[in-house]
């Protein structure tokens, strides 16, 4: 296991070809400062680009996966104007942004309280493994703003007319009415959590990595294409992917009844 250093308010470590990213403030349930949206914008990235990285997982330490925007954070940047604080949420969208275009597959293993830019979080990730005991809620407009910088995650998850009643009353729901919305796509026992977590590797392992690259991609950009776009970016994709080194060497494996080089 490796640990990476240099990081205050996240824990990162790679191990067993997965990169694991814990944010670890438990004493504030992981809540987000601009610390911490540095930090995880930074994890990520270098997790994305290290080829002996496969997937990334994102957690939190404690009871909670992250209660939202850290109070005294929210409390300095209301004593600013607006060009601070458009450059401060400048800081968190592109921090979204990165996770949801990490080339490599993201899995959110959310545990106890995923409330505003939490809930967020774990929506720009491919994958949300939740347990039972956790909640989420995008409570911004109880204060007077709105979950604008994770609103393109929410949305692509739950879609306009979920997002819109969740957003607008902001009012708590389980893990199991968050799955049913697919805001979670896998609900598991508190206890079985991490057990979820790892059969959910198993099956990114044992996958073609530059497959999921190229997946995460088509399912992006598709439904901003027009149908003369989507036709011809499908088949060329399929024919790239055919005929370069992984589509070759997977398909020689399935022919040959064994498993491909990237399992090994």
């Amino acid at each position: 296991m490796l640990f990476l250093p240099n990081f205050e308010t996240i824990k990162v470590e790679v191990s067993a070809r997965v990169g694991t990213i814990t944010m670890s403030r438990p004493e504030v349930r992981n809540a987000f400062d601009e610390r911490m949206i540095a930090e995880l914008h930074r994890a990520v990235n270098k997790l994305g680009g290290d080829d002996s990285v496969r997937a990334v997982v994102i957690t939190g330490e404690g009871s909670a996966f992250s209660a939202g925007a850290d109070v005294d954070w929210m409390r300095r940047m209301g004593r600013l104007g607006f060009e601070e604080n458009y450059r401060d949420a400048l800081g968190l969208a592109r921090m979204l942004d990165a996770i949801a275009r990490c080339p490599k597959p993201t899995v959110a293993r959310v545990n106890g309280a995923t409330i505003g830019g939490g809930t967020g979080l774990a929506a720009a990730c491919d994958i949300a493994v939740a347990g039972a005991g956790a909640f989420f809620s995008f409570s911004e407009v109880k204060i007077g703003l709105v979950p604008a910088c994770i609103a393109p995650y929410v949305i692509r998850k739950v879609g306009p007319g979920r997002a819109r009643e969740l957003f607008i009353t902001g009012r708590r729901i389980d893990a199991v009415e968050a799955e049913r919305i697919d805001l979670v796509n896998i609900l598991s026992g508190e206890a079985e959590l991490d057990d979820k977590v790892k059969d959910i590797l198993e099956q990114l392992l044992s996958s073609g990595p530059h497959a999921i690259e190229a997946a995460k991609r088509l399912v992006t950009e598709v439904p901003n294409l027009t149908r003369e776009q989507y036709i011809d970016y499908t088949a060329r994709m399929i024919a790239e992917l055919r005929t370069g080194p992984e589509g070759q060497e997977g398909t020689r494996a399935f022919l040959e009844k064994r498993r491909p080089e990237w399992v090994r």
